[in-house]
């Protein structure tokens, strides 16, 4: 089987890290958790002080900043300026932070550059917002992964406990929806399903459910 490019696109919760971890494991590709970058900006731009409504601070931030991730798809390490922040880049005010910054098209444009670096030797799982659509426009597999609010607000609520921090569902379901609000809306390539990219309802299946129909789609591309 040819070595392809996978762009999993979705909202927050919908399941796309999982999935594109599994794909990455299954067929021993690089896997790419864009957001990650995203998250590592952010928390860049909260250490230095910078406030995140100044997009040419956030932008030059995103631009000279040096991330890169270590391990396998179940030990994926970020490193920010040459500091492990994989568990730092999680909180909530990181998250915050990222959401905001991302919408700041010159902050995308320096974002898409890295990770179009990162994957130039091809068989690459990548997961986002855009990846579909800005990133990998021509990607051989494009999916759209999506799942009810509430769902998502469960596996997150799941996700925070297994870091040890309690967080309400009111308190996730919220931060969801205002989340899902600025990634559909913003200017810059807001979160939408790419032309050509399979839409996968990821609420009522399992990951192994999502998986085996990713893998039916690979098979019929040949």
């Amino acid at each position: 089987m040819q070595k392809f490019v996978i762009a999993i696109d979705g909202p927050s919760g919908s399941g796309k890290s999982t999935l594109g971890k599994a794909l990455a494991r299954r067929f021993e590709y690089l896997y790419i958790d864009s957001g990650a970058v995203y998250r590592a900006v952010g928390k860049k731009a909260l250490d230095d002080g910078v406030d995140l409504s100044n997009r040419s601070s956030v932008a030059e931030i995103a631009k000279v900043a040096d991330i890169r991730f270590e391990g396998d798809p179940d030990h994926l390490r970020v490193f920010l300026d040459g500091s492990e922040v994989t568990d730092e880049i999680r909180t909530p005010a990181v998250s915050n932070a990222s959401s905001i910054v991302a919408t700041i098209p010159e902050v995308r444009e320096a974002v898409v550059d890295k990770l179009r670096k990162m994957a130039r030797d091809g068989g690459v799982v990548m997961d986002g917002r855009d990846i579909g659509t800005r990133v990998f426009p021509d990607a051989q597999i494009k999916l759209f992964l999506d799942a009810s609010v509430d769902v998502r607000a469960v596996r997150r609520c799941e996700e925070e406990r297994a870091r040890g921090r309690i967080a309400s569902f009111e308190d996730v379901r919220e931060e969801i929806e205002s989340r899902d609000r600025r990634d559909r809306e913003r200017s810059a390539t807001p979160l939408v399903k790419a032309e050509g990219a399979i839409a996968i309802d990821s609420s009522d299946l399992s990951i192994e459910g999502v998986v085996q129909r990713v893998l039916e789609i690979m098979k019929s591309r040949g």
